[in-house]
């Protein structure tokens, strides 16, 4: 009995065992299953890890190469090949040292796109990757432009009065006061902080360097005490546009018995070249400063003689070593430029407007740029509504319509950018008012970066424009 009992208890306590080893193998299974899934989310979470971080360094990498770029370019403005010969292409590799370790960790690969004609724009494509994992790149792309001298839509160095029949859209500048009391819709700037009238100004006492009755929308645009324009600095840009005039676009003086040169440009991308031998009569005018003018500035309907009619340049220069009527519809990307090269200020070059200048387009393909020695002047005979399509510099005269008394007409528009030394005016008072009544100014944005050539730029260097990545 005792025997059976101990037997009992003995397969009991083996069957128990073998339970136990069962629980067990089931819990370490069971064990085992749950740490591989562990260990297995563990590394995938570390790959994520190790992608992430080589992810991000690949795009410290590519942003590196960007800022080192934009470096050379501020060094070396005209470099789009990375101190290459202009014949040698991209991409340029270039190694990122790690500065703690002074290891080599990765590389930025750039590619530059240079400038289209008549832009100032500079593409640089930089693609980073470090050296544990060249397969996953980043990229930045970053658009950089030299902002032109005609990102003003009005620019002078003189007080300037604005009527409240004027509407300006686009930044306005003056070096001295301004009374505006007309509307405007961007930044409008004085280099002073107060002005005090002087003697023909049309108005007295000291004031802040700009005040009026313009609207409060208007007023907030008003900045006092910003940097100088420099009118000086176009000087250089004469002998630069000389340089690029080849051909029939370089006109000599006009010669003994002749006024100078007609320019009529054609929608069909020609330009007809005239010389002007016959004027037509009119009265005295006053410019700006009050000075009598009695020389007649129109030609006579007879007094035009055809010299031939040319293609527009390929350099986009015309050059005139004489005074020159600008007229018709631009189809391309030209500047015309008229000097002398003298400082006597009545003998200096000047350019009239007699007629309507206009775009085939306004969509930045076409584009104008007046550049005169003195001044840019609207003729007496010139339209009662007038249309001009052009960026306008006059580098020591004003760009003007003098002032016949009596004499008003309708209706200016001007679309582009003025820039003129000495006041500018299209409608004032000598014993009674003469000019445009209503002036319309609108700024051409394609202006900014895509200037007429050989156009003055800022001394503002490049500027960021765009910036992308992936």
């Amino acid at each position: 009995m005792t025997a059976e009992i101990l037997n009992l208890k003995s397969k009991i306590s083996n069957s128990q065992s073998g339970t136990i080893i069962v629980y067990n193998l089931v819990v370490i299974f069971i064990f085992a299953m749950v740490m591989v899934g562990v260990l297995a989310y563990a590394a995938a979470q570390l790959r994520v890890i190790r992608s992430t971080v080589n992810r991000e360094q690949a795009f410290d990498i590519a942003e590196a190469g960007v800022n080192y770029y934009q470096w050379r370019l501020a060094h070396f403005t005209t470099d789009y090949w990375d101190g290459n010969a202009s014949t040698t292409p991209g991409p340029y590799i270039h190694d990122y040292i790690d500065k703690d370790t002074n290891q080599k960790i990765g590389e930025y690969s750039l590619q530059i796109t240079p400038p289209l004609p008549g832009s100032t724009i500079v593409t640089i494509k930089s693609t980073g990757y470090t050296t544990d994992n060249t397969k996953q790149k980043r990229t930045v792309t970053v658009r950089y432009g030299i902002p032109s001298l005609a990102q003003y839509g009005f620019l002078t160095h003189s007080y300037v009065s604005v009527g409240s029949a004027t509407t300006f859209y686009g930044k306005f500048h003056s070096n001295s006061g301004i009374q505006f009391n007309g509307v405007g819709n961007a930044p409008i700037t004085s280099a002073k902080t107060n002005y005090t009238c002087q003697s023909g100004d049309g108005c007295s006492g000291t004031h802040a360097a700009i005040w009026g009755t313009a609207p409060a929308s208007t007023q907030a645009f008003w900045q006092v005490s910003v940097p100088d324009i420099l009118f000086s600095s176009f000087t250089g840009n004469f002998s630069d546009l000389e340089n690029m005039a080849t051909g029939q676009a370089d006109l000599p003086p006009s010669g003994s018995g002749y006024y100078g040169y007609s320019l009529v440009f054609n929608s069909n991308a020609t330009v007809s070249v005239y010389k002007v031998n016959g004027l037509r009569t009119h009265g005295t005018g006053y410019d700006t400063l009050g000075q009598a003018h009695s020389e007649d500035i129109d030609y006579s309907s007879t007094g035009r003689v055809l010299q031939y009619t040319m293609t527009m340049p390929s350099s986009g220069v015309i050059f005139v070593k004489d005074n020159v009527w600008v007229e018709g519809v631009v189809n391309g990307r030209v500047t015309v430029a008229a000097t002398k090269y003298t400082t006597t200020a009545n003998q200096q070059a000047k350019i009239y407007i007699p007629n309507n200048i206009t775009y085939l387009a306004k969509d930045g393909n076409h584009v104008l740029g007046l550049m005169a020695e003195r001044n840019v002047l609207v003729t007496y005979y010139s339209p009662n509504d007038l249309e001009i399509n052009a960026a306008m510099i006059a580098q020591n005269g004003a760009i003007q319509r003098f002032c016949f008394s009596n004499t008003t007409k309708n209706t200016l528009t001007v679309y582009g950018s003025i820039s003129s030394f000495l006041r500018a005016a299209f409608y004032s008072y000598c014993s009674g008012y003469s000019g445009y009544q209503t002036r319309n100014y609108t700024y051409d944005s394609n202006l900014l970066y895509g200037p007429p050539p050989g156009y003055p730029l800022s001394s503002e260097g490049y500027q960021q424009i765009s910036w992308t990545s992936d």
